[in-house]
């Protein structure tokens, strides 16, 4: 006998079907930090975009940003970090959020948007990236070997910087690390939590994936701006739409159109904004002839004597650079001229060029912009060594940064030294340099 299912009967089937596969769990991935240290990052990168970035004054636009942003964070999925929310003086349309927290929105997005559930859903989005904790979650994948040991040192000693910490150890906390970039799958999971928090405070969701698709196909070059930090999961009205089905059924609000439409006209009468803080200019940074001896587990080598030392605990490594060659930048402290010295631990059992390789992978993962430009072969310290030079954007303006990186296998594991140089220095810093690894004397 054949059997017919009534249309009615099909999509009961397909209903159940739905409902027993239920919205997609979203929860932080992999992490070296602590909550705690996500919140600590957080407030001293804060500190530091403040230095560069315009923070807007104006206590109507910023009463009405933190508004908004409270009753987000206050969603159970916005998972209790201290978050705040501040204007930044700047037409490029773009938003960001620190670890635990700190969120700042461009006056260019608020002139963009159509109406205040936009601006929510950005700030939605956002805070999605903080709950998931996505930028330490980059960072942790891209320096998981040299990033327990000083996380560990910073949860038992708590007189340093934990952002000083990690910037000795020369991973990259500028404005174009990790920190701030994020994958497409975490653009996806940010769009669905950042719909969970809009709808459970009653902002259309949908408004949320129409902004980013309006920026994609007519924001122009300052729409670009965003996607750059943001890159486009793809689809995102179809995906915001499908997670809608998941969430119970409640009257959506666009926010009131009046207060939005004198919100954007504030905005506007803000001008044009003050030119921003700009990166220092390089100063001289000649070395000094005189030299002083620095010793470590598997070596002794010389550095100028005007240069500062930045050691490790375990003292397996260091940055030692000259007082000009730390440079305060908008997001933090960097590295401009000097010397990064460790001991990477053997990772299996590939030879010379397989460990430099993979530590060039986790120095360009952790610095993006960074490139390989050669290398050769060479010996340091009477034994076979690698020379590669890299080149990246310096911290100081309009300057090419040149990183030679020096290898040597030893049985503790990959010794390494990267010299760093802006370009232009370089007549200044290369007899240093030369100085410094025809110096090294390895112990054992």
């Amino acid at each position: 006998m054949r059997r017919y299912c009534s249309v009615a009967a099909v999509l009961l089937l397909l209903a159940c079907e739905l409902a027993a596969q239920g919205p997609r769990r979203l929860r932080p991935g992999f992490n070296l930090f602590t909550k705690e240290q996500d919140i600590e990052l957080g407030k001293e990168a804060a500190r530091q975009v403040e230095k560069e970035m315009i923070v807007v004054t104006d206590p109507v636009l910023n009463d009405y940003v933190r508004r908004i942003g409270e009753k987000l964070a206050a969603t159970p999925e916005a998972a209790g970090f201290p978050y705040s929310f501040k204007i930044v003086h700047d037409k490029t349309i773009n938003a960001f959020a620190l670890p635990g927290g700190p969120t700042y929105l461009h006056t260019g997005l608020l002139a963009a948007a159509d109406n205040e559930a936009q601006v929510a859903g950005v700030m939605a989005h956002e805070i999605a990236h903080v709950a998931l904790r996505h930028g330490t979650n980059q960072l942790s994948k891209a320096n998981l070997i040299q990033l327990p040991a000083a996380l560990a040192a910073a949860a038992v000693d708590r007189t340093g910087s934990l952002w000083g910490r990690l910037v000795q150890m020369g991973i990259n906390l500028g404005a174009g690390s990790l920190l701030l970039k994020y994958s497409r799958d975490a653009e996806r999971d940010a769009d669905l939590l950042g719909t969970r928090i809009m709808a459970r405070v009653g902002y259309d969701p949908r408004e949320m994936a129409r902004f980013f698709e309006k920026l994609e196909t007519s924001g122009g070059s300052r729409g670009l701006q965003f996607f750059s930090d943001h890159p486009n999961p793809g689809n995102r009205i179809k995906a915001v739409e499908a997670e809608i089905q998941y969430l119970p059924q409640r009257t959506y609000t666009t926010g009131d159109p009046r207060e939005f439409e004198k919100i954007k006209q504030r905005v506007a009468s803000l001008g044009e904004p003050p030119a921003r803080k700009s990166s220092p200019p390089r100063p001289s940074l000649k070395p000094s002839p005189s030299l002083r001896e620095y010793r470590m587990s598997c070596c002794v080598l010389s550095y100028p004597d005007n240069w500062q030392i930045m050691q490790d605990r375990q003292g397996q490594g260091a940055v030692i650079a000259p007082r000009e060659g730390i440079v305060q930048t908008a997001t933090g402290t960097a590295i401009g001229a000097g010397m990064v010295i460790g001991i990477k631990p053997r990772s299996g059992t590939a030879g010379l060029r397989g460990q430099t390789d993979e530590l060039i992978r986790q120095l360009i993962s952790a610095n993006p912009g960074m490139r390989v430009q050669g290398s050769r072969q060479g010996e340091v310290g009477g034994q076979p060594a690698l020379l590669v030079t890299l080149h990246s954007t310096s911290p100081y303006a309009g300057e090419t940064e040149v990183d030679y990186l020096v290898t040597v296998e030893r049985p503790e594991g990959l010794f390494h030294v990267i010299l760093i140089s802006p370009q232009g220095a370089l007549p200044e810093l290369q007899g240093a340099f030369d100085s410094i690894l025809r110096s090294i004397r390895f112990l054992n």
